[in-house]
């Protein structure tokens, strides 16, 4: 019989380690221990253990290593990023310890698709600016994101790097700030390209962020489709931003 992901005890287990995971007791890299061990703290089988801790397994968050001082850990590449994050992802990534890069794979000027356009309130057949990029993380492949601005908000924008925080050349040069930001949350699952850009299987689980940013006028100035491998990204959602959560 194969391995399953249990009943209600096993979910609870489960329950009980992502909420150590919130409050902070338990930190990335944090060893859990041996199954014994586990199974005396949760007062559990090692049976129902193992049935709790594949699905953190399968998600990215665990890892098993064998071996002396092996046992059950805390993935250490895992980067936490929040819903509606406003910072640009080289800053978060910065803040939480890990060496970001990026690269440009594709910078255009092209009429926007009817989704854009209608996301970004401009008329059929305006022109944007898209630029779809790789986000790296501690040399790994963690994101592709394409992204579109309106020409006429950022005229000129292919003239300067790509490969740094959009954000910040938004602010500087354009003084376009984010203000308000609305993400729509999806699964979905990689293609060819995308699991080629981020160096993962065909059909491997992706976390697809929708992204509108506003600035203080409420004018929409950004409309990016954001992929993150669900192996290295844990989202993070507090009360009081706007978000959107689906799954497909």
């Amino acid at each position: 019989m194969g391995e399953t992901t249990g009943g209600p005890v096993a979910e609870d287990v489960r329950r009980r380690i992502l909420a150590m995971l919130a409050q902070g007791t338990l930190i990335p890299g944090a060893r859990l221990g041996t199954e014994r061990d586990m199974a005396e703290m949760f007062s559990v089988s090692r049976s129902t253990l193992r049935s709790a801790l594949l699905p953190l397994s399968r998600a990215g968050i665990l890892e098993r290593r064998t071996g002396r001082g092996g046992g059950t850990f805390i993935r250490a590449d895992v980067v936490e990023r929040h819903a509606a994050e406003s910072a640009g992802l080289p800053a978060l990534l910065a803040e939480s310890g890990h060496a970001s890069a990026t690269r440009v794979v594709g910078a255009e000027r092209r009429p926007a698709t009817p989704i854009e356009a209608r996301a970004l309130e401009i008329t059929d057949g305006a022109e944007v600016f898209a630029v779809r990029r790789i986000r790296l993380a501690d040399g790994a492949p963690l994101s592709v994101d394409l992204a579109c601005f309106p020409v006429e908000l950022v005229p000129g924008l292919l003239e300067h790097p790509l490969d740094g925080s959009l954000y910040e050349l938004l602010r500087t040069r354009y003084g376009l700030v984010a203000t308000r930001t609305t993400e729509i949350i999806e699964v979905g699952a990689a293609s060819g390209s995308e699991a080629g850009w981020l160096e993962i299987g065909v059909r491997r689980p992706l976390l697809a962020i929708t992204r509108l940013s506003r600035d203080d006028s409420g004018t929409p100035f950004e409309y990016s489709f954001d992929l993150f491998r669900s192996d290295r990204v844990r989202l993070i959602s507090t009360s009081g931003v706007s978000r959107e959560v689906r799954g497909t």
